[in-house]
Order: structure tokens, then C-alpha cells, then sequence
């Protein structure tokens, strides 16, 4: 799952997570300060630079960005495991992630969140109050291009309800995953 900073994409899985207890999340690691409330190894595994580049050094990480500043990627090795039990992963990564795993993996299913306006986008990302206007701008410049790019994706989710957004995801993997256990059990 992908989509621009600010879109909603951790309250989408949170409520997904707390409807499907026994879904596999894999938490990412990162390079920023965590916010209010997040806890280490719930919401990120929060890392130092240095150990960051080791991981990228080491090829540990399924994928990987810097985003404005700040590096955010996958363990590899967690989601290998999962896989490798027959387990759905579910990844909430950016753009460059989701095209990393796109070429390495084009079997994953890619869903893009999009914001039900940009007013709206830029709302939700000033209120959360930890960027300062240089890295809001930022965001919000990368934003455009991740908007402009989720025709790249299997599946585009408004959020502008969040129990709405969540049904939509839910049907949508469904779906699809009830489509591809049924082509294996066929061929």
C-alpha cells in the first residue's frame, strides 16, 4: 500500500489490523525522530543513519527511499519468512518502494491511497505540526508526483472515510487474493 504522506495510510491498517488481528504487518524501518505516541518496533523500527546504511550495505531491506531527508525501508528477511508459510504481508510503503517491489516481486498486489482532494491532503499534513514549512513543501511536492503516478497501481483507495476506505481495501483484496488461490488451484 502506497500513497503521499499525510493520506492516511497508517489509520487504514491500524483499523485493518484491528478487525484482522492475524494479518502479518510488516513494520518499516526509518531514520526519523518518532512522533507523539508512536512506539519503537509498533510504528517503526527507529534506527540511527548509520545503521540504515549498513541494512542498504548488507541488502536487508526489500526496498528502500530517502524521503525528504529521512530514510524508510522494508526488513527483507521478515516478510521472506512470512511469505515462505503461505502468509499475507502488508507493506505501507512510498512510490520508489512500491516500484522497487513492483520490479522484484510483480506478483504483489500494489494499492495506491489517494486523498479525496489536495486541500484536504495539505490540511491533514499541516495539522500534524512536526514539519517545518521547508519540509512541508517538500512533502507536498512529492505528493503531486506520487498522485500523478497511481494509475501504476491495482487498486486506487479514496480516503475520505476511514471505515469506508478500509471496506474498500478489504473487498478489494478479497478479491483479489480469492482470484489468485483459485488460478493456482486451476493450473
Amino acid at each position: 500500500m502506497a500513497g503521499p504522506s499525510g493520506v492516511g495510510k497508517g489509520s487504514i491498517l491500524t483499523e485493518l489490523r484491528r478487525r484482522y488481528p492475524l494479518l502479518v504487518y510488516s513494520v518499516s524501518v526509518t531514520t526519523r525522530a518518532p512522533r507523539s505516541g508512536e512506539v519503537d518496533g509498533v510504528a517503526y523500527h527507529f534506527i540511527t543513519t548509520e545503521q540504515f546504511e549498513q541494512l542498504i550495505a548488507d541488502d536487508e531491506l526489500l526496498e528502500w527511499a530517502n524521503y525528504t531527508g529521512t530514510y524508510y525501508g522494508t526488513p527483507r528477511q521478515f516478510v521472506m519468512d512470512a511469505l515462505s508459510v503461505g502468509q499475507v504481508v502488508l507493506l505501507e510503503i512510498d512510490l520508489a518502494g512500491a516500484r522497487q517491489i513492483r520490479q522484484n516481486y510483480p506478483q504483489a498486489i500494489f494499492m495506491f491511497v489517494a486523498p479525496p482532494s489536495w486541500t484536504e491532503l495539505e490540511r491533514r499534513l499541516r495539522d500534524r505540526g512536526s514539519d517545518s514549512e521547508e519540509q512541508m513543501q517538500a512533502r507536498l511536492a512529492k505528493a503531486k508526483l506520487e498522485v500523478a503516478a497511481e494509475n501504476e497501481f491495482d487498486h486506487v483507495i479514496v480516503n475520505d472515510n476511514l471505515l469506508l476506505a478500509v471496506d474498500d481495501l478489504v473487498d478489494y483484496l478479497g478479491s483479489a487474493l480469492c482470484g489468485r488461490r483459485n488460478n493456482e488451484y486451476n493450473n
